[in-house]
């Protein structure tokens, strides 16, 4: 697999997101729970099929670009270039205070991407963009993803305490993380809030950041445009909201979370990652809490 995603890295981008837009459908007819998963929420959440149906071209396209973003040559600096930036300036404004910065990035295009693409653009002037993550169990894709996570302007923790603690010293210290925040978190790191008019477990950890630091909190979104090849970046300042007021209850912040990543799919429907089981019950979960 490893030598597949090494020779495939040299193929061109828009040829890949091509093939991958082509995979994304035969997966779509090959697959019935996966096509009904998809379906059923994204109506769920009120789109049409003419909003969420090139989400699933979408899909195969961010799955065949992985192996240019994990096993490209290290030192080739081109996704600045690659990129339209949307609010960069405010983006910047807000890393020269230094009083840390939180960019919730969603799972909308290419999240994989953007996380490159800010580190290779502002490491330079504001060091390097750390996040927290997991090594993936199977050898070989912990392989190739140390290829992705070891570039020059990222810097990785470890999703632990430990992680967490050097995540707040950062943030502390000016410096700025990205964190996936639709994603279910385990019993007893989340809590109840709505998201697109269903009850889904959300984490607390990326308000608890913000509220606890004081960093400036922004909405984040990498969106591929057509033809292949090329993104644009969009920064929206997201302060001034429950995520942000230490007073603020777990849910409340939350809630408010909700409501941005809401604003961005709305925006997007077409590159949301609409098969993600987000109103699953994080294990131990009592059936009941979740319908509260």
């Amino acid at each position: 697999m490893i030598p597949l995603f090494r020779l495939l890295a040299h193929v061109p981008l828009p040829w890949m997101h091509r093939l991958g837009a082509c995979f994304g459908w035969l997966v779509w007819w090959a697959a019935p729970d996966y096509r009904r998963r998809f379906r059923a929420n994204a109506e769920a959440a009120g789109f049409t099929p003419a909003q969420y149906r090139p989400a699933v071209g979408a899909a195969g396209a961010m799955a065949a670009e992985l192996p240019w973003l994990w096993a490209r040559p290290q030192g080739a600096s081109v996704l600045p270039r690659i990129a339209r930036w949307d609010g960069a300036e405010a983006f910047e404004a807000a890393l020269a205070e230094r009083k840390g910065l939180i960019l919730i990035t969603p799972h909308i295009g290419s999240w994989e991407l953007c996380g490159q693409a800010i580190a290779e653009r502002f490491v330079a002037a504001h060091g390097p963009l750390t996040a927290l993550f997991r090594p993936p169990r199977k050898a070989w894709m912990a392989e190739l993803m140390k290829g992705s996570r070891d570039r020059a302007g990222l810097q990785t923790l470890p999703t632990s305490v430990a992680g967490v603690r050097g995540l707040m010293r950062t943030l502390r210290n000016g410096g700025y993380t990205g964190i996936l925040p639709d994603q279910v978190p385990p019993l007893g790191q989340g809590v109840w809030a709505p998201f697109l008019g269903r009850p889904a477990y959300t984490m607390t950890l990326l308000p608890r950041l913000a509220q606890q630091t004081g960093a400036h909190v922004f909405l984040c979104v990498c969106e591929r445009l057509p033809r292949g090849g090329r993104f644009v970046i969009r920064f929206e300042p997201f302060d001034g909201t429950a995520v942000s007021d230490p007073a603020a209850t777990p849910e409340a912040a939350a809630a408010a979370m909700n409501q941005g990543i809401e604003r961005l799919i709305r925006r997007l429907p077409g590159q949301y990652v609409w098969d993600y089981a987000r109103f699953k019950q994080p294990k131990g979960e009592p059936a009941q809490k979740a319908a509260t």
